[in-house]
Parts: C-alpha cells; structure tokens; sequence
C-alpha cells in the first residue's frame, strides 16, 4: 500500500512518520485492493479544546472504494492509533457488506466509484459564492450501493448514476436517520 504522510502546524517527525506508514500499511490485509493511503497531521489552534489539539485525517482508496476518518488526541500518537481503530470498524464493515451481497452468487466484488467532498471550514459562509467545484467519473450503481459510500465518507449525500434508472441521483441523509432518495426526472 503506498502511504503518503503530511502535516501543517505539527512537526513531522520520522518516528512519527514511519509509526504512520507502518499502522496504516497494516489495513491492507481487511480489504483487498487499498492501494493508496493520504494521512494528514493537523494541530487545533482552538483553545477551547486543549485536550484534543492534535487532529489525523486518514483517506484510503482503491478499486472504487473510499474510506476516510478523522479523529482528534491530545498528541499525534494517539491520533494515529484512534484513527487506525476507526479504520479497521469501517473496513471491516465494508468487506462484510460486499462478501454478504455477493456471496450466495460467487460473483466477484464489483468497483464502485465515489466522490470525497471537503468542506471549506476556514472560510466565512456565503450563500451566493461557489467556494469548491467538483468533477469525478460516475460509473452506475444501485441506491443500495450509493447508500454504502456515503456511509463510508462519512458523508450526508452522495451523488451517483442510478444504474437502475440510467440517471442521476442523490441519496440523502434525513433528520430521523433515515435514507432519502432523489432521482432524476423524465
């Protein structure tokens, strides 16, 4: 697995580094075909949460999948090994979804392709600016599918190609938990 380890406002220390390549190096074996892993340091500024200043982010990708934490410590140790946690919860989950879906057919595991939308926290909020523009390759999958990713991005949408209607559609999180779906019409 290529691992690629970066941080802003904390020191990059080569422990610190090669503890991160090698914790996350180990996900490979939950799920085949991670290939690609970005892990980035982030120090808190905020002084209302001192005991917590230390954030990871960690994004793996392959074949379709993305997957992506991000917890906060009070050093970048801890943040690994809580993010490493995390990883193996929701690898762990994703794997026994696609076994479990395909399983009774012995089909093999089908790519799917997802978008990772950031937000822009450190800008003021206008309502009529576009502050991020996005483009991917939508391959069509189910809502079913669609409702997995953005399970896994840690999202409240995610935007697809219906394959079951052949257009686009958007699954949604509702206020009571549950999942929405809006298609396109005509």
């Amino acid at each position: 697995m290529d691992v690629s380890v970066s941080s802003r406002h904390i020191e990059l220390t080569d422990a610190l580094r090669s503890a991160a390549e090698e914790k996350i190096g180990r996900l490979s074996r939950f799920l085949e075909g991670m290939d690609r892993a970005e892990v980035h340091f982030v120090e808190e500024k905020n002084p209302r949460i001192a005991d917590k200043k230390d954030v990871c982010e960690v994004t793996m990708a392959g074949h379709g999948h993305h997957v992506r934490v991000k917890v906060a410590a009070s050093d970048p140790f801890s943040a690994i090994d809580l993010a490493v946690a995390k990883l193996e919860h929701q690898l762990h989950k994703l794997k026994t979804k696609i076994v479990s879906r395909h399983h009774p057919r012995k089909e093999r595991v089908p790519v799917l392709d997802g978008a990772e939308l950031d937000a822009e926290a450190d800008e003021p909020i206008d309502p009529d600016r576009i502050v991020k523009s996005k483009q991917f390759v939508m391959k069509p999958m189910t809502p079913e599918e669609a409702v997995l990713q953005m399970d896994l991005l840690g999202h409240d949408f995610f935007f697809f190609s219906n394959s079951d209607t052949g257009k686009a559609g958007v699954v949604y999180r509702r206020r009571s938990g549950d999942i929405g779906l809006i298609d396109e019409a005509g």
